[in-house]
């Protein structure tokens, strides 16, 4: 029974995900920038953007910029979560790349590293008070899921270890649609807690502020080069026919 539900939680859970997800990236994509407004300095090309945005995405250029502390933690907890993301693929392929078993040791680091940013983060958004008083509840309870998930995930790794041969026959007979061979799911409360979390985390990804993650690739403050004095800027169409209120 624990493994029919789980099987089913995850399908609906991936299900919802894709396409929430999916449907909020075609509104970025295709919702129209009333303004050209580049974050300056800006690049005055495409392939400056372009560079902009590999620097954005990898070392967070403008937060280094605005602030170191808030910028060490918060890139520790992303490459962490890289990391973390990374050594959990070997639950879903077989047999595991190369690369793949090569990071597991540094994954187990990655786990603590990601918990401790995570609880700076956190932190922060209590002691300092401006931030303390624009942060609202979803702001803490997502925090708190992702601090969550990682204690418990660690607490798998050293304390109520389970067979881990066992989950991932489960996840490959996900993975492979294979309900007539699909394999028992272990039923230890760790565990299920662990994969409850993240099922939780699949269902509010789609609606919650985690959507920074691709909806920085649509910032019109970043995606826009700095050309108004080469180009002059032309709104979409489908703003200009939207009528406008007396």
């Amino acid at each position: 029974m624990v493994t029919i539900i789980y099987a089913t939680a995850f399908y609906a859970a991936s299900l919802l995900l894709v396409i929430a997800l999916g449907r909020r990236i075609w509104l970025y994509a295709t919702t129209p920038a009333p303004l050209k407004i580049p974050t300056t300095p800006a690049p005055t090309t495409k392939g400056g953007v372009v560079l902009r945005m590999v620097r954005e995405v990898t070392v967070f250029e403008s937060l280094f910029r605005s602030n170191k502390w808030i910028w060490l933690f918060g890139w520790i907890f992303h490459l962490s979560l890289a990391v973390v993301l990374l050594r959990h693929l070997r639950y879903f392929l077989q047999p595991v790349p190369y690369p793949i078993a090569l990071v597991q040791p540094f994954g187990v680091i990655a786990g603590f590293t990601m918990v401790a940013g995570l609880l700076a983060l956190w932190a922060r958004r209590i002691v300092v008070e401006r931030i303390r008083y624009i942060s609202g509840p979803s702001d803490h309870l997502m925090l708190a899921l992702l601090v969550a998930i990682g204690l418990s995930g660690l607490n798998l790794k050293f304390l109520a270890r389970t067979d881990i041969v066992d989950v991932k026959e489960f996840f490959l007979g996900l993975m492979y649609f294979d309900f007539s061979h699909l394999h028992r799911l272990p039923a230890d409360p760790a565990l299920l807690l662990h994969l409850t979390l993240v099922l939780c985390l699949m269902v509010v990804f789609p609606f919650s502020k985690l959507l920074h993650a691709p909806g920085v690739f649509f910032s019109p403050s970043r995606m826009q080069a700095d050309d108004t004095r080469e180009h002059r800027y032309a709104r979409s169409a489908k703003l200009e026919s939207t009528p406008r209120r007396a």
